[in-house]
């Protein structure tokens, strides 16, 4: 019996020199990516990494793997062909939130409305970095930038939203400064049988430095972000002494043991039920509300490239055409000798 092999981060990283600014966000992004491949240990042959344009795009070069650089805001696209042509594939879609939510903001919410079986890594530091600093579809309006001098006017998409909008089944958020966490939450990305939207809050130290200190740093995370885990209270601060609860139809943070709240009135996720009432409005906090960190809604549907292979399958059983040269000779035929 053959033994397997225990693979390790180290057996995804390419010799490529990775091309980044030093202290980007997206190297923590890049080393969670290889110790979820190692946890879940894929051989690297059977995986393809997919991108678009942008920094995050860049990090098909770093894997030792298969991979596609394809254009700008195409990667959804490329990803699903690949992914339905060859289903046993771990496909994976590194883009950022101009590639994925400008001009790839079609093919995004179609792969996952079409719930392909792709890790989709969304990498938001809510600028375009790349190209030097305009703003980007996840700006905060009124944010001064090189091509909004007098602040965006424009109201944000919040990934979240997009993503359950589209019919998703999969979201989570994480933070590049969270390694343990955020490589917990691609691992169960890659586990999930769907379409798998990551979105990681990375910071660009060139043009949109600390863009999310507010919830990153350290001395006031426990208390700005929330961190959900299935069948878990939904419990935050620096010693779990909050928590979430509903309040009518809104979302209302607590203190526990002010105003006659107890532990058991703290929801508890269920990030598989398949009512998105509550994983929209967990998703959409933020403002006075912390933010929901980990994986928001995990839920099983039907796989496109599954539906696709099986279809296939089944017409190909009724038909003899097997192959080109099957349908070349099927009808009225004649041969000249």
């Amino acid at each position: 019996m053959e033994q397997a092999i225990k693979y390790q981060a180290k057996d995804y990283k390419s010799d490529q020199y990775v091309r980044w600014c030093p202290g980007c966000g997206d190297h923590a992004v890049l080393n969670c990516i290889h110790k979820a491949m190692a946890d879940e240990g894929i051989n690297p042959k059977d995986i393809a990494v997919i991108s678009g344009i942008g920094c995050s795009s860049r990090l098909p070069y770093y894997m030792n793997s298969y991979g596609f650089h394809t254009i700008h805001g195409r990667g959804a696209a490329i990803a699903t062909g690949v992914k339905t042509a060859n289903p046993a594939l771990n496909v994976w879609l590194m883009t950022g939130d101009g590639d994925c939510l400008a001009i790839g903001g079609n093919h995004f919410i179609h792969a996952v409305r079409r719930n392909v079986d792709l890790n989709i890594v969304l990498f938001n530091n809510k600028i375009y970095g790349l190209t030097k600093g305009q703003y980007s579809p996840t700006t905060d309006k009124g944010f001064v930038t090189k091509s909004s001098p007098y602040g965006t006017v424009e109201e944000p998409f919040i990934p979240a939203e997009l993503a359950f909008g589209s019919r998703g089944n999969f979201f989570a958020r994480g933070i590049d400064v969270d390694l343990k966490n955020t490589t917990e939450i691609l691992t169960a990305a890659s586990r999930h049988k769907g379409a798998s939207v990551i979105e990681v809050l990375v910071n660009c130290v060139i043009f949109n430095d600390g863009i999310h200190k507010k919830i990153t740093d350290k001395e006031y995370r426990a208390d700005r972000t929330v961190f959900l885990r299935h069948g878990e209270k939904m419990l935050f601060g620096k010693d779990n002494e909050k928590g979430l609860v509903l309040d009518g139809f809104k979302l209302k943070t607590v203190t526990i043991g002010q105003d006659g709240y107890t532990l058991d009135d703290i929801l508890v996720h269920d990030a598989h039920t398949e009512d998105l009432t509550l994983h929209m409005m967990l998703g959409l906090m933020g403002g006075d509300m912390p933010v929901a960190l980990g994986i928001i809604r995990d839920v099983e549907a039907p796989c496109y490239d599954l539906e696709v292979e099986k279809q296939i399958a089944e017409v190909q059983a009724k038909k003899p055409i097997r192959k080109l040269h099957d349908l070349l000779m099927s009808g009225e035929v004649w041969e000249v000798k």
